[in-house]
């Protein structure tokens, strides 16, 4: 496949134009096409017109119009408002109001959010918005859930409800932004289900925290299914975000240093390996990020000297310098 064809499928997945999906199963088609007429030398093959032809310049999609972003910008603001006007109204009066008032302020959010949402998916418009309002009104509805029910019950049952509200949403419009929605949800029902329902109340505190590093392993693995299915890109670095939420609560943990440097270089392998074969910047990016934190703070907290996390970086530094130049030169001799 070209480079130039890789550069437009870009420009039009930034633009909007096309979804991820839909650029990645052109880059497949094409890589077929060359792959059929490389091994099939006298097979035809369609004529190609001039750049800067007529039928060329007609086949090139229409670039948004200006109204549409304008109006999308104005969706968003419009939830972001709804929302904070919510959060400012319920922190202000939290105290004074009743749990009835309580309960339809959080309700008529989530209604609203969700409404609006699902007005624009059926009408096809505005998938992108749409999306984003739905994964605002997940969070709020589970939040209004947890006021109506109350208690440990009441932050449990309305994980549930935000996390079933989110998975329906995925499933339907497959948009990344309820992918994030996702990931909040659940690394929220991580915490609530090892605070409230895990963790005995006579236990120590720092129990909880390698049960909560085991949920986010959890949670990185659903992220990686997840990859296969729906965006990839943001799946697979939520998965990594996953991994470093493991390794930080590993660090929490009694003597969970070891297992803090085997989560936060696990994580990062997997993503710069995924880098390396898609080419796909945001992989690098958080791995990298997570071995920049993890590295030095579980080996401080090993070795408890400055010198020693030096000591550790230099080795880390070399095995993954070592691994750059193996590859490097396999790819050379290939």
């Amino acid at each position: 496949m070209s480079s130039r064809l890789d550069d437009e499928l870009s420009r039009l997945v930034s633009a909007g134009v096309l979804r991820q999906y839909q650029a990645d199963s052109i880059r497949d088609a094409a890589d077929a096409e060359i792959g059929a007429a490389l091994a099939d030398p006298g097979r035809p093959r369609p004529q190609q017109e001039p750049e800067g032809s007529e039928s060329a310049k007609e086949k090139e999609p229409p670039a948004p119009a200006h109204t549409s972003a304008l109006v999308e910008v104005l969706g968003y603001i419009g939830g972001a408002l709804l929302l904070g006007a919510v959060a400012l109204l319920t922190l202000a009066n939290w105290g004074e109001m009743g749990r009835a008032a309580r309960i339809t302020t959080g309700t008529a959010a989530a209604v609203v959010l969700l409404g609006s949402a699902v007005v624009l998916a059926l009408l096809r418009r505005r998938e992108q918005l749409s999306s984003a309002l739905a994964a605002l009104g997940c969070c709020v509805a589970g939040f209004a859930t947890f006021v109506a029910v109350e208690g440990e019950a009441g932050r449990v049952v309305g994980v549930v409800v935000a996390l079933a509200l989110a998975a329906g949403g995925l499933w339907w419009l497959k948009e990344p932004s309820l992918l994030v929605a996702t990931f909040g949800i659940l690394a929220v029902g991580v915490l609530v289900i090892t605070a409230d329902v895990l963790t005995p109340d006579t236990g120590p505190a720092a129990n909880s925290a390698g049960i909560a590093g085991t949920g986010f392993i959890l949670v990185a693995f659903v992220f990686a299914m997840l990859g296969l299915v729906r965006d990839q890109v943001t799946s697979w670095s939520l998965a990594g975000a996953a991994m470093f939420s493991s390794s930080i609560c590993w660090l929490v943990q009694e003597r969970g240093e070891i297992m803090a440097l085997a989560v936060g270089t696990a994580g990062p392998a997997a993503l710069l390996v995924a880098y390396g074969r898609t080419r796909r910047s945001a992989y690098a990016v958080v791995g990298c990020a997570i071995l920049l934190v993890i590295w030095p703070t579980a080996l401080y907290q090993l070795t408890d000297n400055l010198a020693g996390v030096a000591i550790g970086l230099v080795v880390a530094s070399a095995v993954l310098l070592l691994a750059v130049l193996m590859l490097s030169r396999r790819r050379s001799n290939e």
